[in-house]
């Protein structure tokens, strides 16, 4: 048995409007000992997600919202340091949830192995993880974007966003353009991970970057901000274009009744637009291929990355709460 305690973040108050440190709270616990069919597993790394943000106000979204006093339990990724199940054996690498130092699993729910791909294991709560599966099959199954096509990515420099905008791409997509917050992010798009352009959303031109670089119009647009960022595109997409709704970064911490509308919505009958939500698990039993062929883009260099890493889960909240003030700049880990 495992003696010593744990520490977990958990929601401290529902929140209102942009989150703070102050809506959660840091609980320290005795580890408990383990039943027959439990594993013990010390994580090594949590992430930031924008969408667990639709999880903290008592609105439903996609899933059910959390209470005060429920651990947060966004993306981790651990290692196995005890082990009563037949299934899992101590050292083994495993990617799961929960905002904890530790997590006591039965095996159930979304746990999954980390196979030995020579990447570092922080990836693993990245681009080969949650947000690199959204850019993958967003794109693949979703989009299911050809070969010459036009794609416009939002929130481009964010990890969603550059690798759907590097995978279409590498799929040989016609030109790809993102949109992101700053010259320093616009300039790592084009010059580290291929994009054919960036546009900077807080320039002062930037509609007229934005009128210039929609001249041609979109087949796809891959959106990770919000009402606002769909409505605008609207009448620049082409005949037949999708959009790929896997994010509301802007929207999310708003109320229904004050997020933006959608207005430009005769576009979809005259143009035969299709727009479709993503949520990722629903193409769970693909990941472990969508993974392998991922690792060997990035062992081969093809495929860039960030990530901005912050030590000790007491750095969590405030981590989370920078992505809805413009604060980060890659993928945000906890390390643990």
């Amino acid at each position: 048995m495992t003696a010593g305690t744990m520490k977990r973040i958990v929601l401290a108050r529902h929140i209102v409007g942009v989150p703070t440190p102050a809506d959660f709270q840091l609980e320290t616990l005795p580890i408990p000992a383990l039943e027959d069919g439990q594993l013990l597993i010390a994580n090594r790394f949590i992430s930031c997600d924008p969408g667990t943000r639709s999880r903290l106000s008592p609105g439903a979204s996609y899933a059910p919202p959390l209470k005060p006093g429920q651990m947060v339990d966004g993306f981790a990724v651990g290692e196995v340091i005890e082990s009563r199940h037949p299934k899992f054996a101590v050292g083994e690498k495993l990617m799961g949830t929960g905002w904890a130092t530790h997590m006591v699993s039965s095996g159930r729910g979304y746990l999954a192995k980390v196979p030995d791909m020579d990447v570092p294991l922080s990836l693993w709560n990245g681009i080969l993880g949650v947000p690199g599966m959204t850019a993958w099959f967003g794109l693949k199954r979703v989009a299911q974007m050809q070969a010459g096509e036009r794609v416009l990515v939002t929130s481009a420099a964010g990890p969603v966003g550059a690798t759907a905008g590097q995978l279409a791409k590498i799929w040989g997509a016609g030109h790809v353009v993102g949109i992101a917050g700053g010259a320093e992010k616009c300039r790592w798009l084009t010059e580290e991970c291929g994009f054919d352009a960036a546009l900077d959303y807080k320039a002062p031109d930037f509609d007229a970057q934005f009128a210039a670089a929609s001249a041609d119009g979109w087949d796809v647009l891959f959106d990770n901000v919000g009402n606002a960022s769909v409505d605008r595109a609207l009448p620049v997409m082409r005949m037949k274009g999708r959009i790929v709704i896997s994010g509301q970064v802007a929207d999310y911490n708003l109320t229904p009744q004050d997020a933006p509308g959608i207005h430009h919505i005769r576009e979809f009958i005259g143009k035969r637009l299709r727009m479709e939500g993503l949520v990722v698990f629903d193409d769970l039993p693909q990941f472990p291929a969508a993974q392998t062929e991922l690792a060997g883009l990035i062992r081969a260099g093809k495929m860039r990355y960030r990530e901005e890493i912050f030590d000790g889960i007491a750095s969590l909240p405030a981590a989370f709460c920078g992505l809805f003030t413009g604060q980060s700049f890659g993928r945000r880990l906890i390390r643990i």
